[in-house]
């Protein structure tokens, strides 16, 4: 059985007696003592375990609370201890130390781990990436002026240190086929060996980033006897030839969030409230789709864009709409032995007015109400000629409300033709009662969103958010 080999703060590990849902977090406090990382709520909200990926020619800033050991194979990563050159404090440590950013220290090596992803961006040039930045690590103690003040000072300043010249090191081979016990880990790197594994394990489990299934570890002691990662396939892939833009299932929601602020921007303004940074870093496009939760954030716009998703299997290629995909609560149409390829969208149209909306109970790391992706497509007359409304946490799965755009269908683009189909959302959906929400609450917010559309797409094809909004209708800017 060949083990499992990676680097943290410059020394290699080796591991091959752990169970393979053992997560990084769980190592780092036990095997090697690295109790800097902490564990705080052990599901990705609070930031105390978070620790540096290194991804090619960047650091990215992970939850390692959520990372099962063996997908970390050939992986560089770094924690707090592994900051300091001897007694020379990394700029991160002190800027912290110098803004009086830290007072229990609980939570500090996690911002100081996300000040360390700032020092070696070079995007962080608007307010409200910096915010982006941190919004996934919590304070309760010092208050944020202070660390806000040291990741102000820090970011972008790219030290000339030795993580500098770590950056673009090839990585090891992410190649895995771990076994402990009754339980097997397999990481392909090829789409053969995909299906070959495949066909050897057929009671198997398929993760990508683990942001979800990570938390059935952690908070529910789950073990599968195989799970198989699609994290190291050629699939994180962007391409656009100008009419459809491809999407590879597996490429992470922030780097999907960076290049879609130009060719999709109501896709990037969904996908800046969607999650933290740590999350956006490990989370993909095809595990949030595949999860068919009906709150997902990310359906609803894309529905709204008239996406359609490649299944890949053994034998054959097929091409289904979203709005096919997603078949029940929580269930798709993928078969067994297939996987979701990519994802393909068409190009903006001229005349298409398209946005995107998040009402939650907080503005950052929270779960939907109700979301909601809308698209309308008006003739030089002002007059509807195609119409995609289309809700999250409305229904068993993410749906778009066809009275209300029958309603809208060929007439014009005005006021009292938008209070007509809000009107009609009633026939569309009837809502549960839940703790995000009673139905009453959801039908209302579902009306208003698409009155809020018509005022915000009245005059701009593709509105912004304000850069500090104002209110729980969220979903980001370019």
């Amino acid at each position: 059985m060949p083990p499992i080999c990676f680097t943290i703060n410059g020394q290699p590990h080796t591991v091959d007696t752990l169970p393979p849902t053992t997560t990084l977090l769980q190592y780092l406090r036990l095997a090697p003592g690295l109790t800097g990382t902490k564990e705080g709520c052990a599901e990705g909200d609070c930031g105390a375990c978070t620790v540096a990926l290194r991804d090619g020619d960047r650091w990215r800033s992970v939850n390692a609370c959520l990372i099962p050991l063996p997908a970390l194979q050939g992986l560089t990563l770094v924690t707090v201890e592994g900051l300091a050159a001897g007694d020379v404090l990394h700029p991160a440590q002190s800027a912290m130390a110098a803004d009086g950013g830290s007072q229990c220290g609980y939570c500090t090596p996690g911002f100081v781990m996300s000040l360390f992803e700032a020092c070696y961006r070079e995007d962080l040039d608007e307010q409200w990436r910096r915010d982006d930045q941190i919004c996934g690590n919590l304070c309760r103690c010092t208050g944020y002026r202070p660390i806000r003040e040291a990741l102000d000072l820090v970011a972008g300043c790219r030290p000339a240190d030795q993580f500098t010249a770590q950056l673009g090191t090839p990585d090891g081979s992410r190649s895995v086929a771990y076994t402990h016990g009754e339980h097997t880990f397999l990481q392909p790197t090829t789409l053969p060996a995909l299906w070959q594994a495949f066909a050897e394990h057929p009671e198997h489990r398929i993760i990508s980033g683990a942001t979800d299934l990570g938390l059935e570890i952690t908070k529910q002691g789950r073990t599968w006897p195989c799970l198989i990662s699609l994290s190291a396939l050629p699939l994180a892939t962007y391409t656009t030839d100008g009419k459809t833009i491809s999407i590879g299932a597996t490429l992470t929601l922030a780097d999907l969030e960076a290049r879609s602020e130009v060719d999709l921007p109501p896709l990037a303004r969904m996908l800046r409230y969607f999650a933290s940074r740590q999350i956006k870093h490990r989370g993909t496009l095809g595990g949030n789709l595949c999860n068919a939760s009906p709150i997902g954030d990310i359906a609803p716009i894309l529905l709204a864009l008239d996406a359609s998703v490649v299944l890949l299997s053994a034998d054959c290629e097929r091409r289904l709409s979203l709005e096919d995909f997603f078949l029940d609560y929580r269930k798709t149409a993928l078969e067994p032995g297939e996987i979701l390829g990519r994802i393909e969208i068409p190009a903006i149209r001229p005349g298409q007015r398209i946005s995107a909306y998040k009402v939650s109970k907080r503005r950052e790391m929270d779960i939907s109400s109700v979301a909601a992706g809308m698209s309308v497509t008006l003739d030089e007359a002002g007059v509807v000629t195609d119409i995609r409304l289309a809700y999250g946490g409305m229904a068993a799965t993410t749906k778009r409300a066809a009275h209300a755009e029958a309603a809208l269908m060929g007439h014009p683009w005005t006021e009292e033709a938008v209070e007509a189909a809000a009107e009609r959302l009633a026939a569309d959906f009837t809502p549960m009662s839940d703790h995000r929400g009673s139905a009453w609450y959801r039908e209302t917010v579902a009306a208003n969103l698409l009155r809020g559309f018509f005022e915000e797409t009245k005059d701009t094809a593709l509105p912004d958010l304000p850069l500090h909004p104002s209110g729980t209708v969220l979903g980001g800017a370019r």
